[in-house]
């Protein structure tokens, strides 16, 4: 019966989270609390462990939850309650927008915002580095911060042009925080 109810309960969490995981924490709380799965404390520790632990927290929590109270079929009977409706909803989607998107109002449109989103990546990049860097008026600059970054860019467009194709994004962050520990752990 647990599995049922672990089944129904993320269906209805996954059917009726709209606004990403932080409005669905309530949600997944009132279904926890309702079916005495856990009190209020318990709740509370797991919302903390789903909001430090990698991936999505409504997954994270539903895993969690589906864990403590079904062993591994209730993980992944909840687990997939919980992304089934998302999953489904995105495939509808898919299918819709594939005829959308041989629609030539359609692909001046998205072609129209590719450089708005271009813009808005590459100044929340400058952001980043302004503020990581402490560039103000009455702050002196962390040059070396700059220098960092910099070289990190020069690695990025440079394995590009040599390689002819990227290094991964997994390899650079490695990268910056083995030369973030040396320049600035040591």
């Amino acid at each position: 019966m647990i599995y049922l109810d672990l089944l129904i309960g993320f269906l209805e969490v996954g059917f009726f989270s709209f606004g990403g995981a932080y409005a669905a924490i309530p949600l997944i709380r009132d279904v926890v609390l309702a079916h005495g799965w856990m009190d209020e404390e318990m709740v509370a520790y797991m919302i903390a462990i789903s909001e430090s632990t990698p991936g999505p927290i409504m997954v994270n929590m539903a895993t969690y939850v589906g864990s403590s109270k079904g062993g591994i079929l209730g993980a992944l009977i909840a687990t997939t309650a919980v992304v089934l409706p998302a999953f489904l909803i995105i495939l509808l989607i898919m299918v819709l927008l594939k005829r959308f998107l041989e629609n030539k109002y359609v692909k001046a449109a998205l072609g129209g915002l590719k450089p708005c989103i271009i813009g808005i990546i590459l100044s929340t990049g400058i952001l980043m580095i302004i503020k990581n860097s402490n560039i103000s008026l009455s702050v002196k600059p962390d040059i070396l911060s700059l220098v960092l970054t910099a070289a990190l860019a020069v690695v990025y467009f440079g394995t590009r042009k040599v390689l002819k194709k990227g290094i991964s994004p997994i390899l650079l962050i490695c990268i910056s925080a083995f030369v973030g520990v040396i320049t600035y752990g040591l």
